[in-house]
């Protein structure tokens, strides 16, 4: 791994760290913006965050975000809702990449029910403190948060039905290496159902870095071409990306769906 790799790597995990202690000091918390802190008291956290209305809570139905834990709440730091779209069945095993606070795993855990159980995978101690605080909150027996990276899922072959995601796969340093993974925990006929950043076809990568950063979660995104290629090569088929809103010029909110064939190997 490179030096740069390794950086990038270090300040996607400094950021979100900071994001979770934010929550856990009581100080706002949101996805992907800097902001100053408005309480009076100073940040207390190691940086603040303000609402922004492209990313975290406000995407999510009120009766989704009341029936969690305001923590969990908080710490939502994604682009969308993927426990919306990934048509979540009583009885499936899900595992949400890169799980932060838990929001999306506590939702996929009410959706598949006792006999199912959500998974949450995350490589920063302090969202996982908080995601597994927010599941104790929430009473949640079928959950099980995961210390690991994306690029190397630390479960076994064929174990997971569905396999969720919410504006993390932006984030990776290693792409195919994400997609590879996936496509190898999930089941033959198992499915994707992911909220991420994508870029306009015509975006350079110097453009993206020109429309925010990488933990901004927009010099890092993959255009439409690349994503569904990315997905083609690890093996996927039936691949989806439909745009859902616009985050930056020419980078858009989008959900990203695809299967694994049964034919699958």
């Amino acid at each position: 791994m490179s030096e740069q790799t390794i950086d990038l790597r270090e300040t996607v995990r400094a950021r979100y760290a900071a994001a979770a202690t934010a929550v856990t000091t009581s100080a706002d918390a949101s996805c992907c913006a800097p902001g100053t802190d408005t309480s009076g008291e100073g940040c207390r956290g190691p940086q603040a965050v303000e609402v922004d209305e492209n990313f975290g809570a406000a995407l999510y139905a009120n009766t989704d975000r009341d029936a969690l834990p305001a923590e969990a709440v908080a710490a939502s730091l994604g682009c969308g809702n993927p426990t919306a779209v990934a048509e979540l069945r009583a009885g499936e095993r899900v595992l949400d990449l890169g799980s932060g606070g838990g929001i999306d795993v506590l939702l996929s855990a009410r959706r598949v029910g006792p006999t199912g159980r959500a998974y949450g995978l995350d490589m920063t101690e302090e969202m996982l403190a908080l995601a597994r605080a927010n599941a104790a909150k929430a009473g949640a027996a079928n959950v099980e948060f995961l210390k690991g990276t994306i690029e190397a899922i630390p479960l076994p072959a064929d174990s997971i039905d569905v396999v969720i995601s919410n504006c993390v796969i932006n984030l990776s340093v290693d792409k195919p290496a994400v997609f590879a993974e996936t496509h190898r925990v999930l089941v033959a006929g198992g499915r994707i159902g992911i909220s991420d950043v994508v870029a306009d076809d015509t975006l350079t990568f110097d453009q993206r870095a020109e429309r925010g950063s990488y933990v901004e979660c927009i010099a890092g995104a993959l255009s439409f071409t690349e994503y569904r290629d990315g997905l083609a090569a690890a093996g996927f088929t039936d691949i989806e990306i439909t745009p859902t809103h616009q985050v930056a010029d020419g980078l858009h909110s989008a959900i990203v769906r695809a299967v694994k064939s049964h034919n699958a190997a």
